[in-house]
């Protein structure tokens, strides 16, 4: 399971011993944003036998930016907890407007683990009418060993120095520096280079991914050619990961730079341009 699944699919499978279904909600840290409470969301309702993946800290604590990846350690150690083996079904679903099954995705993928997003997220599943659970999750604790990245990382060096394409997945108004960063300590524009693709195209109006004509669309519009390398940046690293989730709907493998713009923004010593 690697790619998008229908609630129709889903509801199908629920009570098969070996589906894993996780809320993959965030909180928001971008400054001013709307903040969610996830664990409060997922006891009020959730798809019924899902647990709670607690996406904010699945993250790296000792790391001064925000969201970035979790340790080898850190990442094992949550998926015991969560009951994952090495033939478990995963599924994963969110309630954010950020999209961010997507980052719970790669986070997984980056240590060799596969799992599938529910298109049209929990939200559609309730639209259709289909059954909801409260309370807190139960999970089955096993023991867990990370494989190989299925995935790809860029660090700040790394972008220093890179000759991929560049897709930001941030407004078009903080991609040309009409808008300034919502962290002060960040300047305002964009990676040099950088062509804009605010992560919102991919879907349709109804909160569907677009079909993969559609998303190609997207990609061709902003002048981007998948055949090359390719890596997605946005502000902190959560939705550069829908840009990377769309190419690999249609076949391609991109980068993702972790540290996104609240690392490269906040360097005395990169440069930014202002503009489209």
């Amino acid at each position: 399971m690697d790619g998008l699944i229908t609630t129709e699919a889903l509801a199908g499978m629920l009570g098969a011993d070996d589906l894993l279904v996780l809320d993959a909600t965030y909180t928001s840290t971008i400054p001013g944003a709307a903040r969610q409470n996830p664990r409060a969301e997922f006891e009020a309702g959730h798809i019924p036998g899902a647990l709670l993946l607690d996406l904010d800290t699945l993250v790296d604590a000792e790391n001064p930016l925000p969201s970035t990846m979790p340790t080898r350690e850190v990442f094992e150690a949550r998926m015991a907890a969560l009951g994952v083996t090495g033939t478990s079904r995963i599924v994963l679903y969110d309630n954010s407007p950020h999209h961010t099954s997507c980052r719970a995705w790669w986070v997984l993928r980056m240590f060799g683990v596969k799992a599938a997003i529910l298109d049209g997220n929990i939200g559609d599943w309730r639209a259709e009418g289909r059954p909801v659970q409260a309370g807190p999750h139960l999970a089955a604790t096993t023991v867990f060993a990370a494989g190989e990245p299925a995935a790809q990382l860029r660090t700040l060096d790394d972008m220093r120095t890179t000759t991929e394409q560049i897709v930001d997945a941030r407004s078009a108004a903080r991609f040309t520096g009409e808008e300034p960063d919502p962290r002060p300590e960040c300047a305002a524009g964009h990676m040099p280079g950088a062509k804009n693709i605010p992560y919102g195209r991919f879907f349709d109006s109804d909160g569907h991914w677009k079909a993969p004509q559609g998303i190609r669309a997207v990609f061709d519009a902003a002048g981007l050619d998948l055949s090359q390398p390719l890596v997605a940046t946005c502000g902190s690293g959560i939705t550069a990961s829908v840009i990377v989730f769309a190419a690999h709907l249609l076949g391609h493998e991109i980068a993702l730079y972790d540290g996104s713009w609240t690392e490269w923004g906040a360097q005395a010593d990169t440069a930014k341009a202002l503009g489209a």
